[in-house]
């Protein structure tokens, strides 16, 4: 990131606020609704991957604590049991992915991640989200899931599919964050082992953006647990399709 120029630099600040916002507000999203945006400032995942994660992992991690100090509501905000199960599915698959990213081109990567999110979209804009009714088609969901998540930390949507349909809505974003907590230490110690770049310096300025963006989208989920939020979802999967599409018509064109 040493040799962008200082827009890029600003649009990636501004990013990063919007990836606070999101993953606060919504419990998911930090990089779903974030890399193709990054992604069209720098055409490359594994810049971006390392601070989206170290960042997931400190904001879930003051989330989690947060909500269950001095609250003993039932066993708190976590489902244990059903992230148990979770795990149980989704490591291995999640670690075949995190080899696949640090192994695959960068420009590969891009395409696969820009079609994910396409798909993604047009979820959102039709109001379709995905769906599961059965236990082997949450276990298709959740492979999956675990493998995308694995790649590009974007698997939340799949994931999300089988979840909310098992948890208590009180209950669902703090299991969510639990669960990206492990996946996501399993991916950065990944990056470590491989040697990838985790852009230690440029933490010193993105986790403020990223805070920013953290307690706004906090305020904002008290109004998500009473709110219908199918018009947010569909201008939101509008803006991801055409940036997906710019995305991968600049990567076809190269």
């Amino acid at each position: 990131m040493q040799e962008l120029f200082w827009y890029q630099y600003a649009l990636i600040g501004l990013i990063f606020v919007w990836s606070g916002f999101v993953r606060s507000g919504l419990g998911f999203g930090g990089a779903v609704l974030s890399l193709p945006f990054l992604l069209l400032v720098h055409n490359d995942a594994l810049v971006f991957l390392p601070l989206i994660a170290a960042h997931l992992l400190v904001f879930a991690s003051i989330t989690v604590i947060q909500n269950n100090r001095g609250k003993p509501q039932q066993g708190g905000t976590v489902d244990w049991h059903y992230l148990r199960y979770l795990l149980l599915i989704m490591i291995i698959p999640k670690m075949v992915g995190v080899f696949g990213l640090v192994t695959l081109p960068s420009a590969l990567m891009s395409g696969v991640i820009f079609s994910v999110v396409a798909v993604y979209s047009l979820s959102y804009i039709f109001n379709r989200p995905f769906q599961s009714k059965s236990r082997v088609v949450d276990t298709v969901f959740l492979l999956l899931g675990g493998y995308i998540s694995g790649t590009s930390l974007i698997g939340a949507p799949l994931i999300i599919a089988v979840a909310a349909q098992h948890v208590a809505k009180e209950k669902l974003r703090d299991t969510l964050f639990v669960l990206w907590l492990v996946l996501v230490a399993i991916k950065m110690a990944a990056f470590v082992y491989f040697d990838v770049d985790l852009q230690l310096i440029h933490h010193l300025w993105l986790l403020p953006c990223a805070l920013i963006g953290h307690v706004i989208g906090l305020r904002f989920h008290e109004h998500m647990l009473q709110a219908d939020t199918a018009v947010f979802m569909r201008v939101l999967g509008s803006a991801l399709l055409l940036i997906s599409l710019v995305g991968l018509t600049r990567a076809v064109l190269g």
